[in-house]
């Protein structure tokens, strides 16, 4: 396809509530030269007729690919191995993005442009990221995910698809959390700039839905992944990003999952177990960094069992 600015990839799977209007969203937007891409992933609802029904009416280029569960992985890659545009931009079947989305990202000079995102709970809206800057440097950026000072998605970014396809970078099917962001920083370390938009046009849709428990401490697999990424960042001499992973990036994913397992209620000797066969009290004594998590973490391994039941009575004071 000819004068293809950006590919649009969509992964689905069983997403028929959803996907009608995230691919309305798409479908409107006020930009020139984007392709749509979806990637059905063996769903067993009819979201693949409304896709079909969606793309058949509109004279948007389009793709879309039918293939067995593989996982949402695999779709993701499967759309940047046919897309045909100069930069690539992810959009989840269940969420939906402005009119002027693409607009916002696109300019044709950066490796890499970045919008804001909100979580939309039926009318209540989060408040975007508000940066100072209109261009910041990958490795800055880069700094303050791992030190986690900045809410971030890799949904947000439009990447140059050169950066993408020329380094043979691609989501982990081997994980179910934390691939996403694993790309995006392995992508961001191959460029140079991002263009940075204030403008919040992605929009993440909160399902009024009592946590589901079945992740049995998957979530807890987003150790291994930060680990892998360590172990690239060194192998590209950036040893200061390597670090800050192990001091930063894992301690902090090792402390809001286990409070995410505390808050949702999982047994507490269950997850403490977990952790220990992980080797997660060691991977966590590591941190280094802000004084009041610091605490916050010496108080938990100090005795983790006080500091489960002074954070249950304090939760419970906020409910």
């Amino acid at each position: 396809m000819d004068n293809i600015k950006v590919s649009v990839i969509v992964p689905v799977f069983n997403s028929s509530q959803y996907i009608g209007a995230t691919l309305d969203s798409i479908i409107n937007q006020d930009f020139d030269g984007f392709e749509i891409i979806v990637i059905d992933d063996g769903s067993s609802d009819n979201s693949l007729e409304i896709a079909n029904e969606k793309l058949n009416q509109t004279t948007v280029p389009n793709t879309i690919i039918h293939q067995e569960n593989q996982g949402v992985s695999a779709a993701r890659n499967k759309g940047i191995e046919v897309s045909n545009g100069d930069y690539l931009v992810f959009v989840d079947s269940d969420d939906y993005i402005t009119p002027n989305h693409l607009s916002e990202l696109y300019n044709g000079e950066n490796d890499f442009s970045l919008i804001q995102a909100v979580k939309k709970d039926g009318d209540t809206i989060s408040k975007p990221h508000v940066y100072s800057q209109d261009i910041i440097s990958t490795k800055e950026f880069i700094e303050m995910e791992l030190r986690m000072q900045i809410p971030f998605s890799f949904v947000q970014l439009m990447y140059k698809a050169d950066i993408i396809k020329n380094n043979s970078i691609r989501f982990s099917s081997e994980y179910i959390y934390g691939e996403d962001i694993y790309f995006a920083l392995i992508a961001l370390s191959y460029g140079d700039k991002i263009a940075i938009s204030n403008e919040a046009t992605y929009y993440y849709i909160q399902h009024s839905q009592s946590a589901v428990r079945t992740s049995q401490f998957r979530r807890f697999d987003v150790v291994k992944i930060f680990e892998e990424l360590a172990v690239f960042y060194k192998k590209q001499g950036l040893n200061d990003l390597s670090q800050l992973v192990i001091t930063s990036r894992i301690p902090r994913a090792i402390f809001g999952n286990m409070n995410y397992f505390f808050y949702n209620g999982y047994d507490f000797d269950e997850v403490i177990g977990k952790m220990k066969e992980l080797d997660l009290f060691n991977k966590l004594s590591k941190f280094e960094g802000d004084s009041k998590f610091k605490l916050k973490i010496r108080l938990f391994l100090l005795n983790p069992k006080i500091y489960y039941n002074v954070w249950k009575r304090l939760k419970n004071s906020i409910d």
